[in-house]
């Protein structure tokens, strides 16, 4: 029983349903459907039949919606569409529309000129380039190339430095949300997340729209995410560390702590995180991932993540299945290889002596039982006792789909949606379909707490 889940991301090479199916069967919790591509009726396909997939295989698969965010580009260039840059040479960005040249070229967004100033870094290509702003004024900003590359047209860039004063939704963004909270998704993830205002602003937007218990995901891309993580996490119901663009906006050296940080404090507020980008990215057309995308996977488990997800290895990826399959063996073994004892993890986290989801873990860890069964009304009580990280299965026993679903993200709960099993009550019976057959087990029933034993 892995723990550890996997969340992919769908695109042209694994969106067909034989690539689907068993991509699913080879381990996948957590279908990844990224709205920057695609309009919002072929998402919603997709979405329909990796529903219909796991019922087909009668198995909990949980759908998150990814918005892209106010992801910033320049504008166009000349007939060459990309010019080169030297250090030292001064370049402007400013709002006139035609096209640019390597002189000057169009920053369409006005919310971004009026944040910039003085001193601040504006980052292109990944951070291949670096511009630093050297005058502000109404319709252009003055700049002097640090780092040089060629410039091509409607790059996006990064602002490490810069808070900017915009809207967490774009037009495109309100209108896929839209569309997307009519196929009732389980999770939306937040692009360029900078506040818990951001989070909460979404959240509203949602709930004008649809009553379904849709949960959010922020992504943590920016330095400033970092600085708030307490408050952006307590105003989402999980976090993304987006390595890419976290890596260019930060130095990125930093990144491994910084995660490590994120996850501890997800952890203390009881909030599911997702470790992002890279993970196995040599195998996009590689048969093998590297040595040190091994280590990095394994990592993430060590570090007790909740969930790893896959990018371009799934979407444009030559074997989305052998990715998946890949990343279940590692995954697994690492699970397997406990290198911290369960009842230190739950120390580190400055939880209250008499918290109750760490009584829960600390009792199946000194009874030795062989898992927890949870009789789940929503996601609330498996996802705290998730975030003590017990190294035992934790059986979530559900009365409808949507909690089995979202449970699907949580590190070490496996869901059932049996009506039966749950309006009985029928711990025994929900251990059983997982070949569990003998053992304790410590039951968990709203404020109720016991320890059976199975024979």
């Amino acid at each position: 029983m892995r723990f550890t889940k996997i969340t992919a991301s769908i695109g042209p090479n694994c969106e067909d349903k034989k690539t689907l199916t068993n991509m699913i069967k080879a381990g996948v919790n957590v279908c990844r459907l990224n709205f920057s591509h695609d309009t919002g009726e072929i998402q919603g396909a997709k979405i329909d039949m990796i529903r219909s997939i796991a019922a087909d295989l009668n198995k909990p698969v949980a759908i998150m919606v990814d918005i892209q965010g106010p992801k910033h580009r320049i504008g166009d260039f000349e007939t060459e569409n990309h010019y080169p840059l030297k250090i030292g040479q001064k370049f402007i960005l400013d709002s006139d529309t035609t096209p640019g040249n390597e002189h000057r070229v169009c920053l369409p967004d006005a919310d971004v000129m009026k944040s910039l100033s003085v001193g601040d870094r504006v980052l292109l290509n990944d951070g291949k380039i670096e511009l630093k702003v050297d005058a502000v004024f109404d319709d252009k900003i003055e700049t002097t190339v640090v780092r040089g590359d060629e410039i091509w047209s409607r790059r996006g860039f990064n602002l490490p430095d810069t808070d900017v004063d915009t809207d967490i939704l774009t037009e495109k963004d309100k209108k896929d949300l839209e569309y997307a909270i009519t196929k009732k998704p389980d999770y939306v993830a937040l692009s360029f997340v900078q506040s818990a205002e951001d989070v909460a602003d979404v959240r509203d937007f949602i709930m004008m729209r649809s009553s379904h218990p849709v949960k959010l995901i922020a992504k943590i891309e920016r330095p400033n995410a970092v600085e708030r993580i307490t408050d952006i996490a307590t105003a989402a119901d999980g976090i993304m560390i987006a390595r890419g663009d976290l890596a260019v906006e930060v130095p990125f050296e930093q990144v491994p702590a910084i995660s490590r940080h994120i996850i501890r404090e997800c952890r203390k507020l009881n909030r599911p995180v997702i470790m992002a980008t890279q993970m196995l990215s040599s195998m996009v057309h590689s048969e093998f991932p590297t040595r040190a995308e091994i280590s990095d996977v394994a990592n993430a488990s060590y570090l007790r993540t909740d969930s790893t997800m896959t990018s371009e290895e799934t979407t444009i990826g030559d074997n989305p299945v052998n990715v998946i399959e890949t990343m279940d063996k590692i995954l697994s073994y690492a699970d397997k290889d406990a290198i911290e004892n369960p009842f230190d993890w739950s120390r580190i986290d400055n939880v209250p002596e008499n918290d109750w989801s760490r009584s829960v873990s600390s009792m199946a860890y000194l009874n030795k039982a062989v898992a927890i069964v949870v009789f789940a009304r929503d996601t609330d009580i498996a996802t705290q006792i998730s975030c003590r990280r017990p190294d035992i299965p934790i059986i979530a026993v559900c009365g409808d789909e949507t909690t089995a679903s979202q449970l699907c993200l949580l590190r070490g709960v496996f869901p059932i949606c049996d009506d039966y099993l749950f309006g009985q009550r029928d711990a025994f019976g929900a251990v059983r379909k997982f070949g569990i057959g003998f053992g304790k087990l410590v039951i968990v029933d709203d404020d109720k707490i016991s320890l059976r034993t199975i024979d």
